[in-house]
């Protein structure tokens, strides 16, 4: 794997990044902060060892930044704070596992296998969505309504996509705008709403699941009869 250590440690730094090239995986280090956010942006990087006392922007802040911006490369924090809090706190901000110095290069060997393992699972399990009859394979794109599969466009699935992995969540016009055509779309445009048309009548309207309006607020889709507007 392609792996950053985040570390102002030379010492640790150079111990952590010969154990990882002799296990085969290819090892980036920068020691501050400031660089990692940027770095890991433009970078294609499938896992993260990150110190928390880091010159600039603590661990703690990038990690934050990190998951903010939707980077999820899975990360694994290293650092000699051993507190429950600082342990708490790590993995509320979006760590995938927590090892404290000194530690032992073989464990946290197995602990990276162990949080790629995990994830891997996770993915596998999520690859399906499905609300009512309506069902969506979110690797493939694939979406079929009573097991037929139906067509739709990219922007239709986003958005439907959107609503199925939070089924019963509302979702204004504007959160549906940001999601799926980016910040900078006019708030006053309505098409949205002509996306929602669309959708409903692709999936059917007598349908299970019914994308339902909730006036002056957003849509919501759910998982259950459909029922006239």
């Amino acid at each position: 794997m392609r792996i950053l250590v985040v570390e102002d440690d030379d010492r640790i730094a150079d111990f952590v990044g010969r154990a990882l090239n002799a296990e085969g995986h290819h090892c980036t280090r920068i020691a501050t902060g400031d660089e990692a956010v940027e770095v890991v942006q433009k970078g294609d990087f499938e896992f993260i060892l990150l110190d928390l006392m880091l010159p600039g922007a603590s661990g703690l802040e990038v990690c934050q930044e990190l998951r903010i911006r939707k980077i999820d490369t899975p990360i694994i924090i290293l650092t000699a704070m051993d507190s429950v809090e600082d342990i708490v706190h790590g993995l509320k901000m979006g760590a995938d596992d927590y090892m404290t110095k000194p530690f032992d290069i073989d464990e946290l060997l197995v602990r990276i296998e162990t949080v790629c393992r995990r994830l891997r699972d996770e993915k596998k399990h999520n690859t399906l969505l499905q609300v009512g009859d309506v069902t969506m394979n979110t690797e493939s794109k694939i979406v079929s309504v009573a097991g037929e599969d139906i067509s739709l466009t990219a922007k239709e699935i986003s958005i439907l996509e959107l609503l199925m992995s939070n089924p019963d969540k509302l979702f204004s016009r504007e959160r549906i705008l940001s999601n799926i055509w980016g910040a900078n779309v006019d708030p006053l445009t309505n098409v949205v709403d002509v996306y929602i048309g669309r959708l409903r009548k692709k999936l059917g309207k007598d349908r299970n699941p019914f994308i339902e309006t909730v006036r002056g607020l957003g849509y919501r889709i759910e998982p259950r009869i459909s029922r006239t507007q």
